[in-house]
């Protein structure tokens, strides 16, 4: 088989030459179970990327003579230009998405404050059956809208969306993650599904949202919609795509969170594969626009002017008013929180696989049973949330309560439910509110008793419980809010249990709680650490919560792996890690390179280029001067398909083999071989090629990519795994170690460093056996 494919080629013709010794191996397994599932890449399709034609990224700046004659040719202006439409499309993306992050936000606490506010005032009329018809009814109304939406129009949206961001800054170009559809559902999809009381939140889904931005504003709009800005042009192309995606991910954050910081920091270190201090800056700038308009916003709504929707509503939970002291017993007790966060953390991300793979079968039967799935676990989240608080006694008001109790309306911590003038039921406090007031009950420290400690340990487990079934439904869905919601329980829980003997408040300890699970399931440290000191406004914390979060990532990658790295993995995404595998050492780059290679010559015939686009599906070819052009066979470079296609449509041919590069470079301009947005490029079918031009010849010199990428064939796969990534790469070339020979042995590609391939052909190196 050829090596000179991408993703596509190699996952279907790879697999196929090592079916039979992959088959064997319970280590070399796919994704999910049937090789007849399309990967959409959505939560609720999870196969291997053998399947779908998934293609890699061209990061590298491709030095061909049209590149070097466009960049010799600008203009200072044209620079400036360059510099100034970039900084200016980072600060549409910030402005962007600091709006959706408002208007979502707006929209959940109208929607969400209605339907409580009716279940509400029905449970005061002791109108119990019907208040659950209601409550539960507009749930299921809302969860359908999210689920016809995220089934039928875009099944990328579901789910977070940070594995496909982080995937796709990897070099992944998965299918329609970031496509208008998708942003479209994204945003719909996720206020309804938040507004319908599941147990996910709306902040995952705004890192995806603000990813799904700025790729529609860096490809000039989209095509397909007839929605393009010529003035873009610019930045088609995967490297400036990939800046402005990353701000877009980072300002995703903000906006989800009100922590700019933290989104710069999310950005680095779990979203993106590659950083440079010129994206620290753009990131940092784009944050800090969405933080402004954020404010802006906030201050405009103060007065009411937004219905339901008050200083509260994009979650700020100020426990400023707690100082930390701290003792022997209350660093003990932050250890054990440690541990207990990456003990949970370890087991909600194995379940949260076990339920994925599960749903992928349901799902994968067709758009009709992933509503109806939603329906169910809708139903299923109406009936914990209005049942179990019935399980617990009514408590009596507070004497010193600092706020109305029970409390009337939509907000507040002490919600009546069935309890009599006077009391308060503190599970249906926690249950029948919105996902954010909840968190800012746990996180409070004005009344230590308010929450039992029976009703905690019932909350964990619903929360827990809930949280793992409800991700991987047809909804946009995020994993943030449900794992805080769990941490802060028992927290608080073990807060209540050392009140007599710790200094820390019960707040503080809910705090730390929510920060453990959070170590436990995501693995982060430093972004987690900022994001949740800027989400409280407590600097005091910052060494008590670095404890945890260091603690509970260390426990919990004795287990298994992050959730989001598990997803990548299971959707057969080709994720390139940080580290090589201790088993690449043991192999060097031409052994898993294969052959004959399909190349070219400088000055091909048409027929020869058309036929191998026809046979095969590869993305890059070589191309070798040959005798009389130079003494010897000689590496020339490295095409790509695409630019080929745009060359066969021009027709420059000529009747005979010599060199025409310069008619290429005076009729072509680098702009006519960008990238196209939304995979609306020229395809093989478009061509229309007469019979007698496929005699005729055409020079590939002006296209040829003339500083490619290349590694000696004894470099050990390790070092090319570790140089293939950090430098962002599609193709490395890998050339012969000594003389006479043909001047290329084989291009590795994404595929060549999955362990799927390297272990099929060497069965004998696998670790697990």
């Amino acid at each position: 088989m050829e090596n000179n494919g991408d993703i596509e080629s190699e996952g279907g013709e790879k697999m196929e030459r090592n079916g039979s010794a992959i088959e064997d191996k319970d280590m070399i397994r796919e994704p999910l179970l049937l090789r007849s599932r399309v990967n959409t890449t959505s939560q609720i399709a999870i196969v291997g990327a053998n399947v779908y034609p998934i293609e890699s990224l061209d990061y590298e700046i491709l030095e061909n003579d049209l590149f070097k004659q466009d960049w010799r040719s600008r203009k200072k202006v044209q620079i400036l230009q360059y510099v100034v439409l970039k900084w200016a499309v980072v600060l549409l993306i910030g402005l962007a998405t600091g709006l959706v992050g408002f208007f979502n936000n707006i929209a959940v606490e109208n929607i969400a404050g209605f339907k409580l506010l009716l279940t509400g005032n029905l449970m005061i009329k002791q109108s119990y059956y019907l208040a659950f018809a209601s409550f539960a009814g507009c749930n299921v109304a809302l969860a359908t809208c999210a689920a016809v939406l995220c089934a039928y129009i875009a099944p990328a949206a579901a789910g977070s969306g940070i594995p496909e961001v982080k995937a796709y800054l990897n070099g992944v170009d998965a299918h329609s993650i970031l496509a208008p559809s998708t942003l479209f559902v994204k945003i719909f999809g996720s206020i309804f599904g938040v507004s319908a009381g599941f147990v996910v939140g709306k902040e995952g889904p705004m890192v995806h949202t603000g990813a799904c931005i700025a790729n529609l504003l860096g490809q000039g709009g989209s095509r397909k919609y007839h929605l393009t800005w010529k003035w873009l042009r610019y930045f088609k192309n995967d490297r400036d795509r990939r800046d402005l995606i990353t701000c877009g991910a980072a300002a995703g954050v903000a906006a989800a969170f009100r922590a700019p910081v933290g989104g710069v920091l999310f950005a680095l270190e779990e979203a993106a594969s590659w950083w440079r201090s010129a994206l620290l800056w753009r990131t940092f700038f784009t944050t800090a626009v969405v933080a402004v308009v954020l404010k802006g916003l906030i201050e405009y709504c103060k007065d009411g002017r937004c219905g339901l929707f008050g200083e509260g509503g994009l979650i700020m939970f100020n426990i400023n008013n707690s100082v930390p002291s701290y003792n022997t017993i209350d660093l003990l007790a932050i250890i054990l929180l440690g541990v207990i966060g990456g003990i949970f953390g370890s087991i909600y991300n194995y379940f949260v696989d076990k339920v994925l793979r599960t749903y992928s079968i349901i799902n994968e039967r067709g758009p009709g049973f992933r509503v109806l799935l939603v329906i169910i676990i809708s139903i299923l989240t109406s009936c914990c949330a209005f049942g179990v608080p019935w399980l617990v006694y009514c408590i009596p008001c507070p004497d010193n309560a600092k706020e109305e109790c029970p409390s009337k309306g939509r907000t507040g911590s002490y919600k009546s439910f069935q309890c009599p003038p006077g009391h308060y039921n503190d599970l249906a406090s926690l249950l029948l509110t919105t996902n954010d007031d909840a968190i800012k009950s746990l996180f409070s420290s004005l009344n230590t008793n308010e929450f039992r400690i029976a009703s905690l340990v019932f909350f964990f487990f619903a929360m827990y419980f809930l949280g793992i079934i409800t991700y991987g439904i047809a909804i946009p869905s995020g994993l943030f809010i449900p794992v805080i919601l769990a941490g802060a329980s028992y927290g608080r829980l073990v807060g209540r249990l050392l009140s007599p003997i710790a200094n820390l408040d019960c707040g503080l300890f809910a705090l730390l709680g929510a920060a453990s699970f959070l170590g436990g399931t995501m693995r982060m440290t430093v972004s987690l650490c900022v994001i949740l000191l800027e989400l409280t406004n407590n600097l005091l914390m910052l060494p008590l919560m670095m404890l945890v979060l260091l603690i509970s990532k260390t426990v919990a990658d004795c287990f298994n792996k992050g959730v989001y790295d598990q997803i990548v993995t299971m959707k057969g995404l080709p994720f390139l890690e940080a580290h090589a595998e201790p088993y690449m050492r043991h192999l060097v780059a031409s052994d898993v390179v294969s052959g004959p290679l399909i190349t070219f010559s400088g000055v091909e015939k048409v027929g020869n280029i058309l036929h191998s686009l026809r046979m095969t599906s590869h993305n890059g070819f070589p191309v070798i001067d040959e005798p009389p052009i130079t003494d010897a066979p000689e590496l020339c470079g490295l095409v790509l398909r695409s630019h080929l296609l745009v060359l066969l449509k021009g027709k420059v041919f000529t009747r005979h083999r010599r060199l025409s590069g310069t008619e290429t470079l005076k009729r072509y301009h680098a702009f006519d071989f960008a990238k196209a947005g939304s995979g609306k490029g020229l395809k093989l079918e478009d061509l229309e090629i007469e019979p007698e031009e496929m005699e005729m010849y055409v020079d590939l010199h002006p296209i040829t990519n003339t500083s490619p990428y290349t590694v000696v064939e004894t470099m050990s796969l390790a070092k090319a795994a570790v140089a293939f990534r950090e430098l962002g790469l599609r193709h490395l070339c890998v050339v012969p170690k000594t003389p006479g020979r043909p001047p290329i042995v084989g291009i590795l590609t994404r595929h060549d460093f999955m362990p799927e391939h390297i272990l099929g052909l060497y069965p004998h190196i696998d670790p697990h056996k």
